[in-house]
C-alpha cells in the first residue's frame, strides 16, 4: 500500500484471542487472551524483538556477507525481512495479510527476485501464522526461513513455578551450540529426557539450544499446575529455543534453514538446511500457538 508507515499496527481478534501485527516486519508485537499478555513486549534492556520473520537467511553469515552464485554482499543476521516494511495487503477482523518483494536495495545482497507473504490469523484460543515464499524469476531460488516468537517466562500467574518444554513426540533430538554465531558438525547429548525439558537460565549462557533434528511437529511450552501454550508445526524440521540468561522470556523459534557451518563459505544454497525453490514454485510454512 502506497502511503503507509513503518510501524503501523493491525489488530485481529476472536473471541478469546487479541493479537496485534505490525507493518514493519509483519511482526507480531501482542498476543492477549482475555486481556493477559503472553507475549514478550520488546524491552530493549533484554532484546528488543517480539516475534520477528527470519528470511532469506536463518542465523549469521560468515562476515555477515551471503552470496548466490558467487555474487551477494553483507547481510546481517537473520536476514532483511525483519527490518523491512511489509505491504499490508488484507485485513479482515480476525486476518490480516503482509506481503514483502524484492527491491533495488534487496538485490544488493540477495540479487533474486521473490515474494514473501506472512498471514496471521486467530480462531477461538488458536493463533496461525504462515508465511508462503514465491519464486517469480528464472532461476533457482535458494533461502532459509524461520519464526522467532518470544513468550513470556514465567507465563502469566506462573511466577515461580517450574517451566517446561515437552516435545510431542516425547524425542531425545541431539542438541547443537554455535561457535561465535555459526553451526558447528558437534552434537551434544539431548537436554530432553522422554521428551521433556525442565527450563533453567542457565541453559542458555553457552547462547541458543539448537535442535537440527527430532523434535518433531509439536510440543508444548507451560508452567507446572499453571497456564500452557500447544504449538504445532508445518514445514519447519529445526528447532531453537534462546533465552538471554535470566531474560524474562523464551523464544521457541521453528525453522527451515539455520545459521552458515564453522568454516564454509558464503553461498546460501550451502547453509544448513537451505531450500532452493526452482523458477514459478512456491514454499508453504506455518506454526500455531493454542492458550489453553
Amino acid at each position: 500500500m502506497d502511503g503507509q508507515e513503518p510501524g503501523r499496527l493491525t489488530r485481529i481478534e476472536s473471541d478469546v484471542l487479541s493479537v496485534t501485527v505490525s507493518d514493519l516486519g509483519a511482526e507480531m508485537q501482542s498476543l492477549t487472551k482475555e486481556g493477559e499478555e503472553y507475549l514478550w513486549q520488546g524491552d530493549p534492556a533484554w532484546w528488543s524483538g517480539r516475534s520477528p520473520i527470519l528470511f532469506p537467511i536463518v542465523g549469521k553469515a560468515p562476515g555477515d556477507r551471503v552470496t548466490l552464485d558467487g555474487k551477494g554482499g553483507e547481510m546481517r543476521q537473520h536476514g532483511f525481512a525483519r527490518r523491512m516494511v511489509f505491504d499490508r495487503v488484507r485485513a479482515e477482523p480476525g486476518r490480516v495479510m503482509h506481503s514483502l518483494t524484492d527491491t533495488v536495495e534487496t538485490h544488493a545482497a540477495y540479487p533474486r527476485p521473490f515474494a514473501l507473504s506472512v498471514t496471521h490469523a486467530v480462531s477461538g484460543p488458536t493463533l496461525n501464522v504462515s508465511a508462503l515464499v514465491a519464486n517469480p524469476g528464472r532461476a533457482p531460488l535458494p533461502f532459509g526461513l524461520g519464526f522467532h516468537p518470544a513468550f513470556l517466562w514465567p507465563l502469566p500467574g506462573a511466577q515461580g513455578k517450574d517451566h517446561s518444554i515437552t516435545l510431542a513426540n516425547r524425542g531425545e533430538p541431539a542438541l547443537a551450540r554455535l561457535r561465535d554465531g555459526l553451526m558447528t558438525d558437534t552434537r551434544l547429548p539431548s537436554p530432553f529426557t522422554a521428551g521433556k525439558l525442565r527450563l533453567d537460565p542457565a541453559q542458555f549462557e553457552a547462547d541458543a539450544m539448537i535442535f537440527p533434528e527430532g523434535a518433531g511437529t509439536a510440543l508444548r511450552y507451560g508452567a507446572e499446575g499453571g497456564p500452557r501454550l500447544e504449538f504445532e508445526f508445518e514445514g519447519l524440521p529445526n528447532l531453537a529455543l534462546w533465552q538471554k540468561p535470566g531474560a524474562p522470556y523464551i523464544c521457541i523459534e521453528p525453522w527451515h534453514g539455520m545459521a552458515a557451518q564453522d568454516g564454509a563459505g558464503t553461498e546460501i544454497a550451502e547453509r544448513p538446511g537451505s531450500l532452493i525453490l526452482a523458477p514459478g514454485k512456491t514454499a508453504r510454512f506455518r506454526w500455531s500457538v493454542t492458550l489453553a
